[in-house]
């Protein structure tokens, strides 16, 4: 049915493994059938192991949806352009029950945030619960507002003991200790208070040094 699209969407849909186009067939057949709950979840991308090749190509296909969506004129062509967007949100529902890649996380939040899909926003800071510290802290470093501010606000919620981990890493240290100066800040962290307090104090030595 994608290949019926157009050439650019053709070509890209061929290009997938058969693994990763089963993976948007078997979310479309659930979402266009009256499958009970239970065999739907069997079907959940959620359940199976995570993909990071399949995590590009389905980032691939969902941009090459949302471009055709945007080419399409739905007043001549409304069911067509219906179907399309049925697809590209079934394709961006997979993605965000499986990925763990700041980059199409990205994505995600993007295409959310230019719909005022809010609450798919909400959902999409929830799965950062999956991602590892260094994903959220290079999501922490996003030029987009809300993609920084979701990263931000998972750090915060983060053991300070992780935190404490990421302070020898060059490249994350800063956001880690940002994230620690706000846990002491807005939730009270005595531990993060000490290490906020010491790291402080190590600076202001070796600004007299």
């Amino acid at each position: 049915m994608i290949k019926d699209f157009g050439g650019r969407l053709a070509s890209v849909w061929s290009e997938l493994r058969p693994t990763t186009r089963g993976l948007v067939e078997r979310a479309l057949q659930a979402r266009n059938s009256a499958l009970p709950t239970s065999s739907r979840n069997n079907q959940n991308p959620s359940n199976l192991p995570y993909d990071a090749r399949a995590d590009h190509e389905l980032s691939l296909l969902l941009s090459a949806l949302d471009e055709r969506v945007t080419e399409t004129d739905l007043s001549q062509q409304p069911d067509h352009g219906k179907q399309l967007r049925q697809i590209a949100d079934t394709c961006a529902a997979v993605l965000q029950e499986k990925t763990r890649s700041a980059e199409v996380f990205t994505q995600l939040v993007r295409r959310a945030d230019s719909q005022r899909d809010y609450a798919r926003i909400d959902t999409l800071a929830d799965s950062l619960s999956r991602f590892s510290p260094t994903e959220i802290c290079e999501l922490a470093r996003s030029e987009d507002p809300v993609v920084k501010a979701l990263a931000n606000e998972a750090l915060a919620q983060f053991p300070t003991s992780v935190l404490i981990g990421l302070l020898s890493d060059p490249v994350d240290s800063d956001i880690a200790r940002e994230a620690l100066r706000r846990q002491a800040l807005d939730y009270g962290s005595e531990e993060a208070r000490q290490i906020v307090s010491a790291l402080d104090q190590m600076n202001l030595n070796q600004d007299d040094l």
